[in-house]
């Protein structure tokens, strides 16, 4: 399927596509035919504000049995195994919403419901293609809007700070695998979002490279090379994984994997967090964050809960 998006791309034609969190599992679509699948999506789009955002139902993970995965992760940066490692869990949710209506009341930048599988809403860029250059945006770092000297205590915070440097470097080297001429554009600069009973000031940066003229004949590849996204796995990225599947405990699908669009020209995808999910049990939301050898677990496990909103 990603020497479909290629295909797309290169003779111009509008598409669709998205992938799960490995990257094994990717979906492309001409743009003129997201109804035939029941697929909704927008990118930088003005929503109803007449719902407010709220928080819904849910009976968080245990702090105890979350606590026990933080301090395997704790184990294996000791051991040198890897050094950020973004951690995340299901939780259980109720709300009176369905899917298709959690999609249009949410006010995000980037959005995404398919079928009645799962929607999300996220705040995350994932790469941005326009005039040959490529652009990333990872972010990293969160903190309640509302605490005192929020947006200093967040920006000095040496655990945010080496966090958010690693994944700028692991970003920096992922586009090096496609691009020439990397730069960070933009380091550490702050978005605030509502999420319902609270505000959460959000840590990005920014970071562009060259591509070849060509680069619409490979995009499938180029994307391919990209996966998993390096802001919600962690560095070393490819052993982070193997320990992310041996201690999460669950299956992440979609949820953290990409989605986006080629609209003839240039390309904008985001990543697929703020994520909610229809299985048999009900519904699931999906959330974490990244845990580095400074991190808390209470604060990390404060950070997993106040992800999950209806924005």
């Amino acid at each position: 399927m990603y020497a479909r998006l290629s295909q797309f791309v290169s003779q111009g034609i509008p598409a669709f596509f998205y992938s799960n969190f490995k990257g094994d599992t990717f979906y492309c679509y001409a743009l003129d035919t997201l109804t035939d699948h029941d697929i909704e999506f927008s990118f930088n789009s003005e929503c109803s504000k007449n719902n407010l955002p709220h928080i819904p139902k849910f009976d968080p993970t245990d702090f105890e049995d979350y606590k026990k995965k933080f301090n395997q992760v704790q184990q294996h940066i000791q051991a040198g195994n890897t050094y950020l490692l973004n951690l995340t869990q299901q939780t259980p949710i109720q709300t009176n919403y369905t899917l298709r209506e959690i999609y249009t009341m949410a006010n995000a930048p980037y959005k995404l419901r398919v079928g009645d599988k799962f929607v999300c809403f996220s705040p995350e860029a994932f790469i941005t293609i326009e005039n040959n250059r490529i652009h990333t945006y990872p972010m990293k770092g969160t903190i309640d809007a509302d605490l005192p000297n929020a947006i200093d205590t967040i920006i000095n915070d040496p655990k945010e700070l080496a966090e958010h440097t690693m994944i700028v470097d692991l970003l920096r080297n992922d586009l090096g695998i496609i691009a020439h001429d990397i730069r960070v554009e933009n380091f550490r600069y702050i978005t605030t979002i509502e999420t319902g009973n609270k505000r959460l000031h959000q840590v990005s940066s920014h970071i562009s490279g060259q591509l070849k003229n060509d680069w619409k004949e490979t995009i499938g590849e180029k994307i391919q090379a990209l996966l998993p996204a390096g802001s919600i796995s962690g560095t070393p990225k490819k052993n982070t994984c193997k320990i992310i599947e041996t201690i999460e405990g669950y299956q992440r699908g979609y949820f953290s994997g990409i989605f986006g669009y080629f609209d003839g020209k240039n390309l904008y995808s985001a990543v697929s967090i703020r994520y909610i999910e229809q299985t048999e049990k009900g519904l699931i939301y999906k959330s974490g964050g990244g845990i580095t050898a400074d991190s808390i677990p209470q604060n990390e496990y404060q950070e997993m809960l106040d992800k999950i909103y209806i924005p």
